[in-house]
C-alpha cells in the first residue's frame, strides 16, 4: 500500500491551499493530469507555484477551441460542453492516457488520478452567472484494477469572471487533496471542499461518489449532507440512488410536485400522485414525453422529530425509490419558494398536488410576515403564470364531512382572495379519489408498525409493506462508524 494511505493528524487543521498542493507535489507517488475547460488553468496554476510539481503533474491542458476540444474527447452531439458526460468524457480519456504512456514495471507505486472541470463562468450582460462539472478519477492502491471518482457539479454566485476562476481552483485543490488524504471521511470531505471558500461564493448542487473505496457510500446521504451543510437549497436522486443535477432534470420541463412526509409512502399518497397526474397529462399544454413528476420532502419534514433521523431518512427514500420516482430534498418550508425555485429552471406548466390542509396552511398569514408584501408577496410568486393546484379532499374525522376546494374554511380575511384564485382555475379538485382509503394517514401507519400492531399492510401500495418487513425500515438505528464516517 502506498504511503498516501498512512492517516496522520499533523494536517487535521485547516491547512492553506499551499500546504494542500505541496503535501500532494512532495507525494512521491501520487502522479497525474490536468485537464481545465472554460475558466483558465486556475487549479493547476496552484500546484506550479507551491513548487516540486514536476513529480505530480504529467500533463495540464486547456482545451478552449471547440474544435480541438472535439479532437481531444469527440463531438458532443447536442452542442453542449459543460455537461456532466463531457467531464466523464475527459476523465476516461485522460486517465486512458495515464496508463498507456506510463509504465507499471517503472513505477509500481504511482497513484494515477485525471483532475478536469468543464466551466461556464459569467457571461458579459451578467445575467447568467455560470456554472460548472468538477471531477476526479483516482487511485490509493497502485494494484487496484477500478478507478475510485467524485464528481460534482456547482454554481457560481461571484459577479466576476476573474474571481469564479480564483473559487475554481481553490475548490479544485480542495477536491484533490480530498480524494487522497481525507477519502475515509467522504461527510467530512464535503465540508472539507469550502476550505477557504466563502459559501455565499459558490454553490454544491449535486455530487457522486463512486468506485471500491466509496462501496458503502450512500449518495442520497451525501445529498442529505448539501442541505444540511448550507451547500444548496435543494438536491434530488433518482430511483437508482444516484444524485441527479436538479438544473438538469427540471430544464424545460413539465412538472408535477407532491409534497409529503411519506414516513411511509401509503396508498392515498399513490392515489393523490395518480389521479392528479391523469389530470396534470389531459392539459393541452402539457407534452407528457417532456414531464417530470418529484416527490419532494422538505427539510423541516425530516426535522419533525427534533434532529434528523438519518435512518429515517433512508427509509423513506429506500421506499420512493422503490416505487420508482424521483426524489427532492429541499429546503422551501413554503410553497411559494418551491415554485420561485421550479420557475428558474422551467417556463412549462406546474402543478402541485396536495391535500386540503396543505391548501388551509397556504392562506394562512401567519408564515408570509417575514415579507414586505406579505401574503400578497407570496401568492405573487406561487401563482405565477402556468401553476395549478390539485386538491385531494379530506374527510373531517368528526362530522365525516367530505372537504373539498367548495367547502374548505380558510381564515374570513383570506375569503375573497381564495375565491379569486379558485375562480381562475387555479386550485382544481381530485373528484375520482378513492374513499375507500381516506381514513389512511402516514403517522397511523408508522405508529403500528413500531408498535408492531397488525393491519397496516394493507394501508400500503403493493410490494412497501414486504419491503419494510424484510429490511425492518423504521424499527432500525443507523449504524454509523465515526472513525470510518460512512454509512454501513
Amino acid at each position: 500500500m502506498a504511503s498516501v494511505l498512512k492517516r496522520d493528524t499533523s494536517f487535521e487543521n485547516i491547512p492553506s491551499i499551499k500546504a494542500k498542493t505541496l503535501r500532494i507535489n512532495l507525494n512521491p507517488d501520487i502522479y497525474g493530469t490536468f485537464a481545465e475547460i472554460g475558466a483558465g488553468q486556475e487549479t493547476a496554476r496552484h500546484f506550479f507555484r507551491a513548487g516540486g510539481a514536476s513529480g505530480t503533474i504529467a500533463k495540464a491542458m486547456s482545451a478552449y477551441d471547440k474544435d480541438f476540444s472535439d479532437a481531444v474527447y469527440g463531438i458532443e452531439e447536442d452542442g453542449r460542453y459543460v455537461t456532466q458526460s463531457r467531464l466523464k468524457k475527459m476523465l476516461s480519456h485522460e486517465m486512458r492516457l495515464m496508463e498507456e504512456r506510463i509504465s507499471r514495471d517503472r513505477h509500481p507505486d504511482r497513484l494515477f488520478f485525471a483532475y478536469a472541470n468543464t466551466v461556464a463562468t459569467i457571461d458579459f450582460s451578467k445575467r447568467y452567472k455560470g456554472h460548472g462539472w468538477v471531477g476526479i478519477r483516482f487511485q490509493l492502491d497502485p494494484k487496484q484494477k477500478e478507478f475510485d471518482e467524485i464528481i460534482l457539479h456547482i454554481r457560481f454566485k461571484q459577479n466576476e469572471a476573474r474571481l469564479q476562476q480564483e473559487t475554481l481552483g481553490i475548490l479544485g485543490v480542495n477536491l484533490i487533496y480530498g480524494a487522497f488524504y481525507k477519502y475515509h471521511k467522504p461527510r467530512k470531505m464535503l465540508k472539507y471542499l469550502y476550505d477557504h471558500i466563502d459559501k455565499d461564493t459558490v454553490e454544491i448542487d449535486m455530487i457522486n461518489f463512486s468506485g471500491p473505496n466509496f462501496k458503502d457510500v450512500d449518495n442520497r446521504l451525501m445529498s442529505l449532507q448539501l442541505i444540511r451543510n448550507d451547500m444548496t437549497d435543494a438536491v434530488m436522486f433518482g430511483p437508482d440512488g444516484n444524485n441527479l443535477l436538479p438544473a438538469a432534470v427540471l430544464y424545460k420541463k413539465n412538472i408535477l410536485a407532491l409534497r409529503g412526509s411519506f414516513r411511509p409512502v401509503t396508498k392515498v399518497n399513490m392515489d393523490m400522485f395518480h389521479k392528479s397526474h391523469d389530470i396534470f397529462i389531459r392539459d393541452q399544454a402539457v407534452d407528457q414525453n417532456n414531464t417530470i413528476v418529484i416527490f419532494e420532502i422538505t427539510l423541516s419534514n425530516l426535522k419533525a422529530s427534533g434532529e434528523i433521523d438519518e435512518q429515517d431518512f433512508m427509509d423513506r427514500a429506500e421506499l420512493l425509490c422503490a416505487l420508482g420516482h424521483t426524489v427532492m430534498i429541499s429546503k422551501f418550508q413554503e410553497y411559494y419558494k418551491l415554485v420561485e425555485y421550479l420557475n428558474k429552471y422551467t417556463k412549462a406548466k406546474i402543478g402541485l398536488t396536495m391535500g386540503v390542509n396543505n391548501l388551509v396552511d397556504i392562506f394562512d398569514e401567519k408564515y408570509y410576515r417575514h415579507l414586505s408584501g406579505g401574503i400578497l408577496e407570496a401568492f405573487g410568486k406561487l401563482f405565477f403564470k402556468e401553476l395549478q393546484v390539485y386538491l385531494y379532499p379530506m374527510k373531517n374525522a368528526e362530522t365525516g364531512q367530505i372537504m373539498t376546494s367548495n367547502n374548505v374554511k380558510v381564515h374570513p380575511r383570506m375569503k375573497e382572495l381564495y375565491k379569486f384564485f379558485k375562480y381562475n382555475g387555479k386550485v382544481m379538485d381530485i373528484i375520482d379519489y378513492d374513499p375507500e382509503i381516506m381514513h389512511i394517514f402516514s403517522r397511523d401507519v408508522l405508529k403500528r408498525i413500531i408498535n408492531d400492531e397488525e393491519g397496516w399492510e394493507e394501508m400500503l401500495p403493493k410490494g412497501i409493506a414486504e419491503t419494510i418487513k424484510k429490511n425492518n425500515l423504521f424499527t432500525r438505528k443507523l449504524v454509523r462508524c465515526e472513525e470510518e464516517d460512512q454509512v454501513k
